[in-house]
């Protein structure tokens, strides 16, 4: 457990070693991939390298020793060594056996003679590498033809050959080193250059959700990954601006809205305290105040509702009868009214939430302006089902017909009834984002229809 604490800071280190970005994160991928295939490459040449080199000292020690084979004299019984002149550089480093007899041997070679009798004893073709004073390569050769068992023993300094090699390690590293500085900066550069138009579309989606712009990235060419990410990016930037059009309509609609019985409350209170008044007059501002107070929280929580719940079209279907049976139980303000519900049984493809939605504020108008009843109706329709309200009111004056979804509109605001003419404009508005509706019939003879069309479900 006591090893636990020094992982985790060695976890700990190395992620904030880690670079922070995609460029930095790649160009070290590609270096360390780099690193491990360098490496497997250089090991590689060198042993080759390597190998190579002993096996050029093995031909060399093999040439030298058929050119002393050329001094030894095997027709007879015994094995003899022919002089010759100048034969110094020829002797040099060799040994000369017959059998295991030691015929010829360079002066001062105690220690490395003991090494030839050993290659000598083991009989046939061999090399060993001996330190002995340096790095040295020893072979043993038999002389063709000897029937006495003579073998020829030379010799070679491998010090010129380790110096190659190390020669080659030492420019094989160098050149690593140089392969692998410019494949991280190349790296960084081409990463850099690839991700330079992420940056200028992440900079272009910035300003263009600031200021709810029409450009798009579906317009530009790009390569197929950057498209795609142009299509994402196009898609969150409709989604800003639909939510800014929201936005904006709903700020609008509630400065709108506010503004009429905001300004009245400020009238009545610069009235009441422009001279003093009698108690009764009093009560009156104060119930002014309050029914302006009042319609500013309907107002509010009418426009707060259909922003929230104005994506409520999420596919469901809902039973009619039984949804508008539900909202005909709540009484109507006016308690002489009757409401009645009829119609074949259909059903709608819009959840019963939305129905209610769309269809409360229409009985609530009914309910409002009807003398004595309140008609809901169902009924098929060529594109779907259909629902209709009547009232026998006053009905909607002809003049005010075109004007009466429009938000804050009302035909008589003094008529003494409730309301903020917020009502119909958002019951079309619900039955539109569904597929649907709302409409007035002007052709009515008495009282008011309004026709509620909804997909079938």
């Amino acid at each position: 457990m006591s090893g636990l604490p020094r992982r985790w800071r060695a976890t700990a280190l190395l992620r904030r070693a880690a670079p922070r970005t995609l460029r930095g994160r790649l160009s070290l991928v590609a270096l360390v991939t780099a690193t491990l295939l360098m490496l497997v490459l250089t090991v590689a040449f060198n042993a080759v390298a390597g190998h190579r080199l002993q096996h050029q000292a093995d031909d060399e020690l093999r040439t030298r020793a058929a050119a002393v084979a050329t001094t030894i004299d095997t027709s007879g019984p015994k094995v003899r060594v022919l002089e010759t002149s100048h034969d110094e550089l020829l002797d040099a480093d060799v040994w000369i056996y017959s059998g295991r007899q030691l015929l010829e041997a360079p002066p001062a070679s105690g220690s490395l003679t003991r090494v030839a009798d050993a290659l000598a004893r083991r009989g046939g073709q061999r090399c060993v590498t001996a330190d002995v004073h340096g790095p040295l390569r020893l072979c043993s050769h038999p002389v063709p033809g000897s029937t006495g068992g003579a073998t020829i023993v030379t010799a070679l300094d491998l010090s010129p050959y380790r110096s190659s090699a190390d020669t080659l390690l030492l420019g094989s590293l160098a050149l690593d080193a140089v392969m692998l500085a410019c494949t991280y900066v190349l790296t960084r550069l081409a990463v850099g250059r690839a991700l330079r138009p992420v940056r200028t579309m992440t900079d272009q989606a910035g300003q263009w959700s600031a200021v709810a712009s029409g450009e798009r990235f579906g317009t530009l060419r790009h390569p197929a990954e950057l498209a795609r990410l142009g299509a994402s990016l196009d898609s969150i930037l409709d989604r800003i601006r639909t939510l800014l059009r929201h936005e904006r309509q709903l700020t609008g609609e509630l400065s709108h809205e506010l503004r009429t019985p905001l300004s009245r409350i400020i009238a009545e209170l610069d009235w009441w305290r422009a001279r003093p008044r009698t108690a009764d007059q009093t009560r009156a501002s104060h119930q002014v105040i309050a029914e302006a107070a009042e319609s500013m929280r309907t107002i509010c929580d009418t426009l707060l509702a259909d922003a929230r719940d104005g994506t409520l079209t999420a596919p469901g279907t809902a039973e009619i009868l039984p949804t508008l049976r539900r909202l005909a139980e709540v009484p109507c303000p006016e308690g002489h009214l009757t409401v009645t519900v009829d119609g074949p049984s259909l059903v709608a493809g819009v959840p019963p939430a939305l129905l209610e939605r769309i269809v409360s504020p229409l009985l609530a108008n009914a309910c409002r302006y009807a003398r004595s009843t309140v008609a809901v109706r169902v009924h098929r329709t060529p594109d779907g089902v259909g629902v209709d309200v009547t009232d026998d009111g006053p009905g909607v004056p002809p003049a005010f017909a075109g004007l009466l979804f429009e938000p804050g509109r009302r035909a008589d605001p003094g008529d003494g009834h409730g309301g903020a003419g917020l009502g119909l404009p958002l019951a079309r508005r619900l039955a539109r984002s569904a597929g649907g509706e709302v409409t007035y019939d002007a052709g009515h003879a008495t009282g008011a229809r309004f026709v509620v069309t909804l997909p079938a479900g």
